[in-house]
């Protein structure tokens, strides 16, 4: 019988969202993919610095640990490069010990199409576009952005996450860019107790869900929470619709529009998801970041540029 990766959390990533690779980029930007492939091949035996995601995806498979070898979480390789050029990758996953033993190398295609198949519930990646695309076809996606600073050596994982055009739809977030805060508060208010719509995250933070859910709270190796601009009086809406998608949250920040980055440090996110480039240059330079171009947000910039 072929195998299936069933009820387990499935998360996809890029080769350079795992793994440093700018050097190498760079020789395939001004020397072409022929000294792209000999780079790689001379150096297949030389492990690749950490990328980005790399203490994301540590933290997340030693969860398979916790659990006595039940494995829960899957991570899978998805990359541009071929398998050729792509050994040194896999060297690297097995230098650092990674429970990675699954790819798709699309030989310079777009591998977003394999997200589906794996059952991926989450695609961290450097390409924009293959983000774009793959939140197009209605999965959670994320451009990781480069940032380079120390990781805390801590055993939990700490996930953030904003709320519209998130975890939740964009559809409040409409009627603030249209009308203004005014309006999107009287509409929050009026339907306080109407859930929001999902948003592109929905599905993943209920996987987190489901695995936290197998621990008790003190021994729990994950930590959520929500980082979003909104305050009172849209907080309840908020409030009420967790309640009723029966997802678990651990912590729940109502700002009202100030900055989240030493929120967000004081948290000690691994990874902080949101759709605004601006909070995310902000975000970026204290916690790893992921920025999700959906909703409505990234409409108008898209039009605007």
């Amino acid at each position: 019988m072929p195998v299936k990766l069933g009820e387990k959390l499935v998360i996809a990533i890029s080769s350079r969202a795992l793994f440093d690779l700018d050097d190498s980029h760079q020789v395939y930007e001004q020397e072409g993919l022929e000294a792209y492939r000999k780079y790689q091949i001379d150096r297949e035996d030389i492990p690749l610095e950490q990328g980005e995601a790399f203490v994301l995806v540590q933290k997340l498979l030693h969860i398979n640990t916790l659990l006595e070898g039940d494995s829960r979480v899957e991570v899978v390789l998805l990359s541009r490069n071929s398998a050729d050029t792509g050994l040194r990758v896999f060297n690297s996953i097995q230098h650092y010990g990674l429970g990675i033993t699954r790819a798709a190398f699309a030989g310079g295609r777009s591998p977003f199409v394999y997200i589906p198949a794996f059952g991926s519930q989450l695609f961290l990646s450097t390409h924009a576009e293959d983000v774009r695309s793959t939140l197009e076809a209605g999965f959670a996606a994320a451009t990781i952005l480069p940032s380079k600073h120390r990781r805390e050596a801590r055993d939990e994982l700490r996930i953030a996450f904003d709320g519209d055009a998130v975890l939740f739809s964009d559809e409040s977030e409409q009627i603030f860019q249209r009308d203004g805060l005014e309006a999107f508060q009287a509409s929050e208010q009026a339907a306080a107790r109407e859930a929001l719509g999902g948003g592109p995250f929905k599905g993943f933070l209920a996987a987190l869900s489901r695995i936290q859910s197998e621990f008790s709270n003190a021994e729990c190796p994950i930590r959520t929470a929500l980082f979003t601009a909104r305050s009172a009086p849209a907080h309840e809406r908020v409030i009420r619709t967790l309640r009723e998608w029966d997802i678990r949250l651990d912590e729940s920040l109502f700002l009202g529009g100030l900055d989240k980055s030493e929120f967000l440090r004081a948290f000690g996110a691994d990874l902080f998801f949101d759709d605004q480039e601006g909070h995310c240059r902000s975000a970026v330079g204290v916690v790893p970041t992921g920025h999700v171009p959906h909703g409505i947000s990234n409409r108008l910039r898209k039009i605007a540029d």
